[in-house]
């Protein structure tokens, strides 16, 4: 999977190299580009090709939810987290009526933040797939799947952490053929043994396939495949 191209729109530069700081736990992310005020938003959207925006709404020349038409006429393939100190609900209910993927109340607590990105990122992956589209990939893009398990914990054994596995499930959603342990240890920048220790879980779950598989010498390899 490439890069998912990000921007952060914060008047506060402390705040954004926090948020920066942040996504840099996220392969899956690159930051390109940071604005402190509505007329830099609009001008990084122009130059680069960005994925994810990170919003915030008080800016020194025009509120965040007043560049929601402007972005979603000029750039509307662009996704949106809002992230601000405003609780006021009209610019909740302007954010939702102009699509926005989530929206985080300052101070942001990092437990959170990772999870609302790791939402995202699990839907960008879905779409950019090819996998099959049935109800259970319409569900997984919407949410459902997520919602059903609210407050009843992640239920993930010990020594299985839900962010390295969305990792593991990533790179396998996104291949049409077998990886190694190895392979996808490299892909999510972990060691053999702990990429072979996910793929097993998701084998166990059924949310993956192994194969043993022999290489040209006759050595024995175990190949993981996407469900």
């Amino acid at each position: 999977m490439h890069k998912i191209k990000t921007a952060i729109a914060e008047d506060d530069f402390r705040v954004a190299e926090i948020h920066e700081k942040f996504l840099k736990k996220f392969n899956e992310i690159e930051v390109v580009g940071k604005a402190l005020n509505g007329v830099e938003t609009l001008k990084v959207l122009t130059e680069e090709a960005i994925d994810l925006l990170l919003l915030d709404v008080y800016m020194p020349d025009m509120l965040g939810t007043e560049l929601l038409p402007i972005i979603r006429e000029r750039f509307p393939k662009v996704s949106i987290i809002m992230i601000t100190a405003a609780t006021d609900k009209l610019f909740i209910e302007k954010a939702l009526s102009y699509g926005v993927e989530n929206y985080l109340i300052k101070p942001v607590k990092r437990e959170r933040f990772d999870e609302v990105i790791l939402e995202y990122v699990k839907k960008y992956s879905l779409l950019i797939s090819e996998q099959e589209i049935n109800q259970q990939y319409v569900d997984l893009l919407f949410g459902k799947k997520e919602a059903e398990n609210v407050g009843k914990g992640n239920g993930l054994p010990k020594g299985i952490d839900e962010i390295t596995l969305s990792k593991v499930e990533n790179v396998l959603l996104n291949i049409n053929h077998g990886l190694s342990a190895e392979e996808v240890g490299k892909e999510i920048g972990a060691s053999r043994i702990t990429a072979r220790r996910y793929l097993e879980y998701l084998s166990s779950i059924n949310e993956a396939r192994a194969e043993v598989v022999y290489g040209i010498v006759g050595r024995p390899e175990r190949k993981y495949y996407p469900k």
